[in-house]
C-alpha cells in the first residue's frame, strides 16, 4: 500500500507536526488512525513517521530517515503566462511532478486572462494548495515555488541560463540548446500564450539575454510547451 507523504515547517524534537489543513485529509478522507505510519517532509528530507496524536494537529514521531535531498541540477524556473482555469491548473500540476523549482507568471499581450490584483491572495493561496499536492503525489522533497505576475521590464535583470520558447525560431532547437547549456546554476524557461509572444516581446526578451529556441515543426498547446520542456530538461539531466 502506497504510504501518503505531507510536507510541514514544524518540528519538535523528534516530532513532526504536520498543517492544521492536512488533518481533514488525514482523518477523513485517508482515515488514519494513531499508530498509522505517514512520511514527511521536513527541511529537504523524508521520514517515515508514526501518528502519535490526531486532535485538531496531527502530530507524528519520526522513525527512519527514508530520503534526503541529493539534486545535482541547477533550479529550473519556469515564466508561463496567465491563462485560464483548467489549463492553469494542468501546468502547474503536471509541471511539479516534472521538477520545476518556481513558477513565475507574466503578463503578455496576447494573454486571455488579465490579472486581478483584487484576487491575489486567494489565487496564490490556491496555486499554491495545487503545486502541494502535486509534490505530495509525486513524491518530492521540495514545493515549488509559485510567484505573482511580472511585466517583462522586471525580468531584464534576472540571471541565469534563459530559453526562450519561439515559433519563429528555425533551428536552434531544444536539444542544442540543452546539450550548449550542461550546466547551470539557474535555467528560465519562457513559454508564450495562445498565439504566441509578439514580434516585440520575442525582441524584448532576445535583448534581455534569452535564447530563442524551435520545438520543432508541430505548433504545441500551450500547456503541452512547459510539459515538453522540463521533460527534455530531465532526460538531459538523468545520469
Amino acid at each position: 500500500m502506497k504510504v501518503q507523504r505531507y510536507f510541514t515547517k514544524e518540528k519538535q524534537g523528534n516530532y513532526l507536526l504536520l498543517n492544521e489543513k492536512d488533518t481533514p485529509h488525514i482523518s477523513r478522507v485517508m482515515r488514519m488512525k494513531v499508530g498509522d505510519h505517514v512520511e514527511v517532509v521536513y527541511d529537504r528530507v523524508a521520514y517515515e513517521c508514526e501518528i502519535v496524536e490526531m486532535e485538531k494537529q496531527v502530530v507524528t514521531t519520526i522513525k527512519k530517515v527514508l530520503e534526503k535531498n541529493t539534486q545535482k541540477r541547477g533550479e529550473i524556473v519556469l515564466l508561463i503566462p496567465l491563462l485560464k482555469e483548467q489549463k492553469l491548473d494542468y501546468i502547474l500540476q503536471k509541471s511539479t511532478e516534472l521538477g520545476v523549482d518556481q513558477i513565475w507568471f507574466i503578463d503578455t499581450t496576447r494573454s486571455v486572462v488579465k490579472w486581478d490584483h483584487k484576487k491575489t491572495n486567494k489565487k496564490l493561496e490556491r496555486w499554491s494548495t495545487i503545486v502541494k499536492e502535486a509534490s505530495e503525489q509525486s513524491k518530492r522533497l521540495t514545493i515549488p515555488e509559485i510567484r505573482g505576475v511580472y511585466a517583462l521590464s522586471d525580468l531584464k535583470n534576472i540571471e541565469g541560463v534563459k530559453m526562450l520558447c519561439s515559433t519563429r525560431e528555425p533551428k536552434n532547437n531544444v536539444k542544442l540548446f540543452l546539450q550548449n547549456h550542461s550546466k547551470y546554476d539557474k535555467m528560465f524557461i519562457a513559454v508564450g500564450p495562445e498565439g504566441g509572444f509578439t514580434l516585440q516581446e520575442e525582441n524584448t526578451f532576445l535583448e534581455m539575454g534569452f535564447e530563442a529556441v524551435t520545438l520543432g515543426s508541430n505548433i504545441l498547446r500551450v500547456e503541452t510547451v512547459p510539459l515538453f520542456c522540463l521533460s527534455a530538461v530531465i532526460y538531459e539531466n538523468m545520469e
